[in-house]
Parts: structure tokens; sequence; C-alpha cells
């Protein structure tokens, strides 16, 4: 299992990493968001200040032409109010007496009288005499108008035309417009390279952390030399703070893979040297053993004991060369390749078994052609032994073992090895290639055996680029080893 398994992986590295690149983009929108916000309150903000000026002034100047005073010499004692001094373009006036408007009309460009519409009379005829200004719609367009009563009992009504004071709103609602979208441009662009250029730490983590789970931790020697560089583990920041924890990390991580490996090697070595001493004395045993049976007399006891000693010496010497092999596959000793005819080593294989045991149905399922591998000879030959063996320790006699050769569809060569015994349960299913793994339980009949046949065949056939899977239910227990396709030359 990796040293790091609880780091995140990430199926390929591209030129941006797309964690980082949706953060970055949340954040620039976020503050996009943020700063269309706030343009937009300053401009509700700012627009309603302007209107509230503006009316104001306009009120004023309002009040400012409502008391105007026409030239002296009026015949009428009633002076026309357009005739007041100081009326600019465009106001109105008028008077209502007695509920009908007298005298009315607009300033027009040429100091004229421009007179008003029956509409515009009745409007005018309609509003409150309170003095209070208040905007109405007539045909030249939007008014600020007020109605005062005069000493003489008549109503005179004053108005300015809005159409200059919408001008300057527009304006300044155009003018808001245009800068906020160029503020937001420039924001947003600086906002972009200032949030890329403090995201690009985070970045570097996250490239480091993918090179680091890309890594094969779980077993051999292991360089892990990749860090955050330095100007992204500077514990003054955040991000620094975490990149820096991360060497940490990454330290004690490759000082604990270089203990394990020190340790393996140490092991292995030991296993290496143990197992070839080994084999010297338990030869001499199996020796003397031979040489008391052909010059010495025993009792049928003694005959029993000495057949036991024997037996249990040709075990342990098995026992050491399975632990050899394993200690030379684990120093990464490749095969010796060969073109190997996989149909004709299975037929020599289970004819061998066959011999070893008769009470055993053993069948053979082969194609109509020759299957050809690249591989080592005697390595295949021993991953087919042990599965048979495999299949004949763990059952009952009757049973029958049927192994079978095909190629798959991309070429790769397959081997089965299938029997009809009680099944593997379950949960040793997942440790049954483990070194040293055994279930008494697994099934019935089981011989003493050292847990090392399986754990040999998934490293041969992994030494050789193959897999080997199980699948087993009560009934039908299958090994398939998988070996790759042998690549010819083109004619």
């Amino acid at each position: 299992m990796s040293a790091l398994s609880g780091i995140p992986r990430q199926s390929d590295h591209q030129w941006f990493n797309p964690s980082t690149w949706h953060l970055r983009t949340r954040l620039i929108l976020v503050s996009m968001a943020l700063l269309v916000a706030i343009c937009g309150a300053v401009g509700v903000v700012s627009y309603a200040s302007m209107d509230l000026f503006l009316t104001k002034q306009l009120d004023q100047q309002l009040v400012q032409a409502s008391h105007g005073r026409p030239p002296a010499g009026d015949p009428n004692g009633r002076p026309d109010p357009l005739d007041a001094r100081g009326q600019s373009i465009g106001t109105l006036n008028a008077r209502i007496v007695g509920g009908q408007v007298s005298s009315a009309g607009f300033l027009s460009s040429d100091a004229t009288r421009t007179d008003l519409s029956l509409n515009d009379a009745a409007v005018l005829l309609a509003l409150p005499h309170d003095g209070r200004p208040v905007d109405r719609t007539l045909s030249n367009g939007g008014y600020r108008l007020v109605a005062t009563t005069t000493p003489y009992g008549d109503v005179i009504i004053t108005g300015l035309p809005l159409a200059s004071k919408e001008d300057t709103e527009a304006s300044l609602v155009w003018t808001m417009v245009f800068v906020s979208l160029g503020g937001l441009v420039l924001i947003g662009l600086a906002g972009t390279v200032l949030i890329r250029r403090t995201m690009r730490p985070l970045e570097q983590l996250s490239d480091v952390a993918t090179k680091v789970s890309k890594l094969p931790l779980d077993a051999g020697e292991v360089a892990l030399a990749v860090r955050v560089p330095a100007s992204a583990a500077h514990p003054g920041t955040e991000v620094g703070s975490v990149g820096h924890a991360l060497n940490l990390m990454l330290d004690n991580v490759s000082n604990a893979l270089e203990a394990r490996q020190q340790s393996e090697t140490k092991v292995r070595q030991f296993v290496a040297d143990a197992s070839h001493e080994l084999r010297t004395p338990l030869t001499a045993i199996r020796g003397y053993t031979e040489l008391l049976r052909m010059t010495e007399t025993f009792t049928e006891d003694g005959r029993k004991s000495l057949a036991r000693v024997q037996s249990q010496s040709e075990r342990m010497t098995t026992l050491v060369e399975d632990l050899l092999l394993l200690a030379r596959l684990d120093e990464g000793k490749a095969p010796v390749f060969t073109d190997v005819d996989l149909t004709q080593l299975v037929v020599e294989t289970v004819s061998d078994e066959k011999v070893m045991a008769p009470e055993h149905v053993w069948q053979l399922k082969l194609p109509d052609e020759p299957l050809t591998v690249r591989g080592d000879t005697t390595q295949l030959h021993q991953v087919l032994a042990n599965l048979l063996s495999n299949a004949r320790k763990h059952t009952e006699a009757g049973t029958t073992v049927v192994t079978g050769v095909m190629r798959s569809a991309d070429g790769s060569a397959v081997v089965t090895v299938t029997d009809n015994g009680p099944g593997i349960p379950r949960e040793f299913q997942g440790r049954i290639f483990s070194r040293f793994a055994r279930a008494d339980a697994a099934r019935s009949g089981s011989e003493g055996t050292s847990g090392l046949g399986l754990s040999i065949v998934e490293s041969i056939v992994q030494a050789h680029g193959g897999t080997v899977e199980v699948t087993s239910r009560p009934g039908r227990t299958e090994f398939a080893v998988r070996l790759p396709a042998v690549r010819t030359a083109l004619a």
C-alpha cells in the first residue's frame, strides 16, 4: 500500500491544474460580481444625489421665474406673465381666472409665444394651488410646474422644462456606465494577473502532490526527490505554510521509505543467505537417511521414523528452494526469455501431476494450434506445477481439475486451472497470493503447505509482464494466468 495513499490522485498532468483553475475562476467571478454590485450601488447613490441636486436647483429657478415682475404701465393691471423679465427659453407661464386659462404659452427660442394645446390646458387646470412644484408631461415634454394665487385672486402657473435636467442625468448615467465597464475590464485584467500570481504557489503544491501520487511507493527502492520549491514553501504565508508542511511530510516519508528499503534488503539478504546455507545440511540429512535405509536394519517403527525424517527433510528442502527463488525474484533478476510452447508445457505438467495424484480427474482444454509465448521455461513450468499442486492438495479425491489454454481477443495467452472443489472463502481470496498465507479451512483435505506456492506464481507471472487472478465459489474455483502476446516481426 502506498505510503502517501491519502494524497489525491489525478489522471493526467495538464498544462493547468483543474482544481486551482476552477478556484481562480471562482475568485475572479466573485470579485467581478462584487465590483459590479459596488459600481451599481455607487451609481444609484450618485444618480439619486444628482437628481436631488438638479431638482432643488430647478425649484430655485422656478421660484425666481414665478416671482418675476412684468413691465409697468399695463392698462388692465394684470400683466401677461410671459412679459416678465428674466424668462428663459422654454418657460411656461399661464394665468387662470375664474377656472379658465385666460392667457398661457411657452416662450419659444425666438422670444415669441407658443400657445398651449387643449390637453396642456386641462393639465394646468388640474394643478394644486399650494405653491409646491410638481412634474407633469405637456406637449413640449416634461415640465416642473408651480401654481400660486396672486393678490388679484387669479392663479399664476410657472413651469420650466425638465429636458436639461434629464439630459444631465442621462449623461451622468452613460458616463458611469462606460467608466464602470472600463474600470471592470481593467480591474478584471489586473485581478486575473494578481490572482494567477497568488495562486501559482498553490499550483506548484498541487503539481508536487500529483507527481508523488504517481510514484510506486509500495515496494522496491523509491527515490522521493520531488519537493515544493522554496518560493512556495515560505512559512510566512498561508500557502507557504502548507508548502513547508508538505516538504516536511515528504522528508519524513522519504526517510521512512529508505528505512523500509534497507530493512527489506537486509531481510531479503538474510533469507537468501539462510536458504543457501540450509541447502548443505538438508542435503546431508537426505544423504545420510538414504545411507541408513540401505545399510542398516530397522524395526517397523524405525523404518517409519526414518521415512518421516526423509519426507520432512524433502519438504524443508522445497521450502528453502522456494524462499531462495522468491529472494532472487525480489532482487529483480529478469527471467531468461525464450520461445515457449505453452500447449506442450501444459500437457507435460498435467501428465506429471496425473502420475502423482491418479485419484483426481485431470482434463485438458487445448487450442487446435500450438500457442507460443516468450518466457522462462523453468519458471513457467513452476507456475503450472504450483497451480496444479494447489488444486490437488486442497480438494478431495475424485475432484475434476481442468487445465485450459487459449488466446484472448487482445492476443495474450491465457492459462486456466479450474476445479469443482469446495471453493475458497471470500474473506481469504483477497490475500491468497500473499506470502505464507494459509487458510486451513479454505478447502477440505488440506495438506500441510508453506503458503509460498501462490506467492511464487504471482511473482513469476509479474516478472513475465502478466497477471494472475482467482475467482471462486462453492463448486468452482478458477485461477487464470494471462501472459503477454508474442510480438512477431512483419514480413
